[in-house]
């Protein structure tokens, strides 16, 4: 008998042990809030100013972009990196921040245990299979403008405003979601290529192509193949035509018809960067009054400053000038 006391509390001490090296939202400032959609879990973090959880304040939504990441990715000496690209505090005196998972992916892991570029990979090396049946256009936007509208039902969020921001394909859904659901009051899209994806990667290849545009021709072929399946869901090489095809719809075609106030943000040195140029010339000439740009002159896509050298200067960060901008700005419209 006293060997099996012995025995349970021994068991009760490892599960404590466990449950207390156990990491949870709510420990880095967080709160987890969970919904259904389609079947699917939904995991939403909110971050709000300390005290003013339970204050009336409205919603800022940012949208990650590429790539199955956990929202919360912890170094090794256990600290949560950024969640938010930018200080949150510019934010959280007028809105509470959400930010919604990715489907299929771990809230919270360790960076030791992903990818070099945070991606979450299954016990097999690759993107979750059923996180790459998701990814794709419809289904963010479906699913974050069912998201709003749970949120909007929280007695702590003021429904008059709810601002969207996404940034790369985040951005993408963004806009999306603008056109799909009416919550949106504001929409900020950040450093994603008006003309859609495959543009942006052609471009990229285009640069570095041989002298008769070998690899260029072939994802042009490729790009057909797409179009010609762009309902094709099956998974090569951790992508599938249903999801290519939905990012390189061109989110001008969506942005144009959009009636709420818009900022457009992006790095002049970003690979898409003349192609905002040209989104700003069509939107002046078609007359169209409610976008807002702020290019940031000498930045790249995510932007960093750069070396005098070219390369990227990842100690010049400029998130948080840009946040403060996009701050100033929903406070002027």
């Amino acid at each position: 008998m006293r060997k099996t006391f012995q025995f349970l509390l021994l068991l009760l001490l490892i599960s404590y042990k466990i449950a207390a090296q156990t990491e949870r939202p709510e420990d880095f400032g967080y709160r987890r809030l969970q919904t259904i959609y389609k079947q699917d879990t939904v995991n939403i973090l909110v971050l709000s100013k300390k005290g003013d959880e339970k204050h009336k304040k409205p919603l800022f939504l940012f949208i990650q972009g590429w790539l199955p990441k956990p929202l919360i990715i912890l170094q090794e000496s256990g600290k949560p990196y950024m969640v938010f690209p930018f200080q949150s505090e510019i934010f959280l005196h007028d809105y509470h921040l959400a930010i919604i998972s990715k489907p299929c992916v771990p809230l919270i892991r360790k960076a030791s245990e992903l990818r070099a570029d945070m991606a979450y990979l299954d016990s097999a090396g690759k993107f979750p299979e059923q996180y790459m049946k998701r990814d794709n256009l419809n289904y963010y936007a479906n699913r974050n403008k069912a998201v709003i509208k749970y949120l909007k039902k929280q007695s702590w969020v003021n429904n008059d405003e709810v601002v969207v921001a996404g940034h790369s394909d985040g951005a993408v859904v963004a806009a999306k979601l603008a056109a799909v659901s009416k919550d949106v009051t504001h929409l900020i899209f950040a450093s994603s290529n008006p003309l859609g994806r495959m543009t942006t990667i052609i471009t990229q290849i285009r640069q570095q192509d041989d002298s008769v545009g070998t690899i260029t021709e072939n994802q042009i072929k490729f790009w057909e193949e797409v179009v010609n399946e762009p309902k094709n869901n099956d998974i090569k090489n951790e992508i599938t035509y249903k999801s290519i095809y939905s990012y390189s719809l061109p989110p001008l075609d969506t942005l144009r018809k959009l009636r709420i106030p818009v900022m457009v943000a992006y790095g002049t040195k970003d690979i898409a960067a003349p192609f905002f140029d040209y989104m700003r010339v069509e939107i002046i000439r078609n007359k169209i009054k409610n976008f807002t740009f702020m290019p940031y002159v000498g930045r790249e896509h995510n932007f960093f400053g750069f070396h005098k050298n070219g390369q990227v200067n990842y100690d010049d960060f400029g998130w948080d000038k840009v946040a403060m901008d996009w701050n100033a700005w929903l406070k002027k419209d």
